[in-house]
């Protein structure tokens, strides 16, 4: 796939690329085809999976002549207006790249799909709380689905523990466990903040009271290591 360099730091061999089908991914240093700069801007190809680049490399500089998209234009402006349903002309870079939907469910959505394993980039508060909400609401289904079954089996007419109340709650712990820490991660990332702050959830009493506080701060109104300021942020 065809992509763009939107940031990318050597010092920590780390940084993002828009792709041709608007998503942004990851590039890690070891990712790269030759170790060569990758300057902001810079037309790449890699192989993407599960939100990361692979095997990237910079696409030689094209001989002299019209650049691509005003050859496109200019053919296009001779041959008249384009025939209905012929998809429109790619462009790479943040001016051209398709916004990402910024809703609480789509922040959620895209937590337990494409950032499933993401401990890179940042996350906005509204990402964060977004994420929080279904999670909580997705936690409350899981619940009541247990209990329901438990009341049919009879499970709370005897001594006998609601076994699947409990297991689906433990269930969906350990599924949302991964993504819910790496919200945590690109939460203190927006602030400016190291990740391994999340390893203070495990002070107890105190731990949740902290991420909390956290996850109420302003994001960062600047590009940090370890990306831009996330879309949708008025800076």
């Amino acid at each position: 796939m065809r992509g763009e360099v939107l940031h990318y730091d050597e010092d920590q061999g780390f940084g993002f690329i828009t792709g041709a089908d608007g998503s942004r991914y990851t590039v890690r240093r070891e990712d790269l085809r030759h170790q060569t700069a990758l300057a902001r801007g810079t037309a790449v190809e890699f192989q993407p999976g599960g939100g990361q680049a692979r095997d990237v490399f910079s696409i030689a500089a094209q001989t002299a002549g019209p650049a691509p998209d005003a050859a496109v234009n200019a053919a296009l402006a001779q041959s008249g207006p384009a025939p209905a349903g012929a998809p429109p002309t790619q462009h790479f870079g943040r001016s051209a790249e398709p916004a990402e939907p910024t809703g609480l469910w789509d922040y959620f959505w895209r937590g337990l799909t494409q950032n499933y394993f993401n401990f890179g980039g940042r996350a906005r508060r509204k990402e964060y709380w977004g994420y929080c909400l279904f999670w909580t609401i997705a936690l409350l289904a899981v619940i009541g689905i247990g209990v329901f079954a438990d009341v049919e089996i009879g499970n709370f007419d005897s001594i006998e523990m609601p076994a699947v109340t409990i297991g689906l709650f433990g269930v969906f712990l350990l599924a949302t466990f991964l993504p819910s820490l790496g919200m945590i991660v690109r939460r203190l990332h927006d602030l400016g903040l190291t990740g391994w702050l999340c390893l203070v959830i495990l002070i107890p009493s105190i731990g949740m009271l902290i991420i909390l506080v956290f996850a109420l701060i302003p994001t960062q109104g600047r590009e940090n290591q370890w990306g831009p300021v996330p879309a949708g942020v008025r800076v």
